[in-house]
């Protein structure tokens, strides 16, 4: 099976063709996150706080495997665009058992440490309850989320993106259907409340590895997963966690934003750490469509540089600039003029809409600059520059934002929280195009 197309096709229908299906899965994915959510604020308040404090520990979990996912991606792509499928079918198989390592190790460390990350946010009972319930089963499918995203990533390697986006579309699809069933009860199912979500989601989780196994063994492909000694190389690992590594710290980066954030904003009320998760929920919607721009150009970068394509490398990223940035303007566009609606749908509080409406505001002022540091990052991942990539984000998620947003919080209360969002987006986009201008196009695409 060719790969070719990926140097051949025109490169706005390429990155389209390439895109498409993952914004699809993106989108379905970022609907999941909200009907989910919806679920377990019917629960009550207290219940969706909770998930708001575990999400940081969920998106450590993704974050090691898609950060590592990434390396597996770009270093299978660049073999396959070399022309060498044995040492790229070495790397699929060292990245699926390192994989199951990766998550028999989350599993044990953020079973033993949940309890005590919660209790650093938060001296409600029932919001530690809730989140310590929630927690434990969660983090239990560990294994089958960095093996299932190990396998995501092989398929975007070979440009299959309409597998990934079936397999991602299942899990969520069983996902919605079960939270209404496993939370408040059916027939001779009990109510589970906030323990049903949480096997809702274990369960959504399991059933794109399914897919991924069921389609990988019924169709030959290009990367074949399979145990030999070559596969056990110390060069090739250090090439999938050379990309890996800060491919994932980026993904966690995120995480340590919101604990920061989340411990700033408990110092003045919960009411605020709520609005901050329902932020993070929705914005998922514009940031997640935009990933999946993201992953389908990743591929096509690293099998054209792979190829000595380099002229293609940059029309790609000028391409999917401008496709992230439309993205970014029409979530500014909606979040602009449906603030209240979109805070509505977790809340019946209406201290916590008016707080939201502005929070929602505010931060959105930021999202059409991001698209400059959301994109480069993922050309830089795909040319196999990962430190590069992490500086740009640790800029974004980090360096700039925590202590502005500590520092404006003192001065402003809350809102000046809100304000920290945009500032940074704005200063790490500019050096995003700098970087690009400077060092990428001038020295690895020369």
């Amino acid at each position: 099976m060719e790969q070719t197309f990926m140097k051949e096709r025109r490169v706005l229908p390429l990155v389209v063709s390439m895109s498409l299906p993952m914004v699809t899965s993106m989108l379905v994915t970022a609907l999941y996150n909200i009907v989910d959510s919806y679920f377990v604020a019917k629960i009550s308040e207290q219940a969706m706080t909770a998930l708001s404090l575990v999400y940081p520990i969920q998106n450590l979990i993704n974050a090691v495997a898609v950060g590592f996912g990434v390396g597996l991606n770009t270093s299978a792509a660049y073999y396959l665009g070399a022309g060498d499928s044995e040492r790229a079918s070495d790397a699929a198989s060292l990245g699926v058992s390192l994989s199951v390592a990766h998550g028999l190790v989350l599993t044990l460390l953020c079973e033993a440490l949940a309890p005590w990350f919660l209790g650093l946010f938060t001296s409600d009972a029932a919001v530690l309850a809730y989140g310590t319930e929630y927690a434990a089963i969660v983090v239990a499918f560990s294994v089958p989320i960095t093996v299932g995203i190990t396998f995501e990533k092989l398929f975007q390697a070979e440009g299959k993106m309409t597998v990934a986006m079936a397999s991602m579309i299942s899990g969520c699809v069983v996902n919605v259907l079960l939270d209404p069933v496993l939370i408040f009860g059916l027939g001779p199912i009990p109510a589970l409340g906030i323990k049903g979500a949480a096997w809702a989601t274990g369960i959504g989780q399991i059933t794109p590895l399914a897919v991924y196994i069921a389609v990988y063994l019924a169709k030959p492909a290009p990367l074949r997963v399979r145990l030999r000694r070559e596969m056990w190389n110390g060069s090739l690992c250090r090439r999938l966690y050379a990309v890996g590594i800060p491919a994932g710290l980026n993904m966690a980066l995120p995480s340590l934003l919101i604990t920061a954030l989340n411990g700033i904003l408990a110092g003045f009320s919960s009411a605020y750490v709520l609005v901050l998760g329902i932020y993070y929920k929705l914005q998922t919607f514009i940031y997640l469509t935009a990933n999946g721009i993201v992953q389908g150009i990743r591929p096509i970068v690293g099998y054209n540089y792979g190829a000595g394509e380099y002229g293609r490398v940059h029309q790609t990223w000028r391409t999917a600039l401008a496709l992230t940035a439309a993205v970014m303007g029409v979530g500014t566009v909606i979040c602009m003029a449906a603030a209240g609606p979109l805070i509505g749908l977790f809340t019946e509080s209406q201290e916590t809409l008016a707080l939201g409406k502005t929070a929602l505001r505010i931060i959105s002022l930021g999202f059409v600059v991001s698209s400059l540091s959301v994109t480069l990052t993922g050309v830089l991942e795909g040319l196999g520059r990962g430190s590069l990539s992490l500086g740009i984000s640790l800029m974004r998620y980090l360096v700039v934002i925590v202590p502005l947003a500590y520092i404006l919080s003192r001065v402003f209360g809350p809102v000046g929280v809100w304000n920290a969002f945009w500032v940074p987006e704005a200063i790490t986009g500019a050096a995003a195009w700098l970087l690009y201008r400077k060092k990428v196009k001038q020295e690895i695409l020369a």
